[in-house]
């Protein structure tokens, strides 16, 4: 965790309710425990921003792109906070979020893509153990024409710890040409661990390519003997196996010292679990 803090630390604080981000921003931003953040990037400006809660507490954020300015936006949980994402996109804007729950969590987000040709990827990933209780909601709504989403949840739960997904692609009415995506893939640890997954699609045009699934199962066994056959213990298979699956998540973060000690603290929950 101290890793984490001292690469936040560098980035430059967003402090305050309102940050405003007019150009380029070539430092990243951060906002640790923010109990309610506006983000307002506008028309062309471009900007990273990590969100980190450490405590037990509410946090709302609101996120509002201009015409073609582009957003990178990492949150990580390390305790059992309930946090409100809301992105509002204007046309030809571009936004990028991975989510990351390393302990209980209640996260939801809502992205509303409002002008032509706007773009959202938002990839997320928990890891459950013990009593633990992982929630991810998601609604993507694709209101006007031209627009693309995709999204891809991935959970990990063991001892008697539960997950949750759910999501909702909405296209709306005259919304063609929609292109969405939304893919939930879980791995249960333990006989006693659940995940629950619902996504769903509430489409109101006819010219869209919309997908959904969803799978929950056990960990790949033919790929843990392969792993074994060449000299790793069943142990070292499985951890190697889960920080795979994780790491296709965390590795998408865009802020590179931040993607390798958020997976080095993944890494030390995966080894408990």
């Amino acid at each position: 965790m101290e890793a984490i803090l001292d690469i936040i630390r560098r980035f430059r604080p967003a402090d305050g309710e309102v940050l405003r981000i007019d150009g380029a921003a070539a430092e990243p931003f951060a906002a640790v425990d923010p109990r309610k953040l506006r983000i307002e990037a506008a028309a062309g400006a471009s900007a990273r921003i990590v969100v980190l809660h450490t405590a037990a507490d509410t946090s709302v954020v609101e996120v509002e792109l201009g015409e073609e300015a582009q957003l990178e936006l990492t949150e990580l949980f390390t305790a059992e906070a309930f946090a409100e994402v809301s992105v509002k996109q204007a046309a030809r804007s571009r936004c990028r979020l991975t989510t990351v729950q390393l302990s209980s969590a209640n996260a939801s987000y809502r992205i509303d893509l409002d002008g032509a040709d706007a773009e959202n990827e938002l990839g997320g990933v928990f890891l459950a153990a013990g009593n633990e209780h992982c929630v991810v909601k998601l609604r993507t709504g694709h209101n006007v024409a031209d627009c693309r989403s995709n999204s891809y949840i991935k959970g990990v739960a063991g001892g008697q710890a539960v997950g949750e997904f759910c999501g909702l692609i909405y296209v709306a009415p005259d919304a063609q040409r929609t292109d969405a995506r939304q893919q939930s893939r879980n791995i249960l640890l333990s006989e006693t661990a659940r995940i629950t997954t619902q996504p769903q699609l509430e489409i109101y045009a006819d010219d869209v390519k919309c997908s959904h699934g969803a799978t929950v199962g056990q960990m790949d066994a033919d790929a843990i003997l392969y792993m074994r056959q060449r000299g790793l213990s069943e142990a070292q298979a499985r951890r190697l196996q889960i920080e795979g699956f994780v790491g296709d998540v965390v590795g998408r973060c865009g802020i590179e010292p931040l993607c390798g000690a958020i997976m080095e603290l993944a890494s030390v929950k995966i080894e408990e679990m």
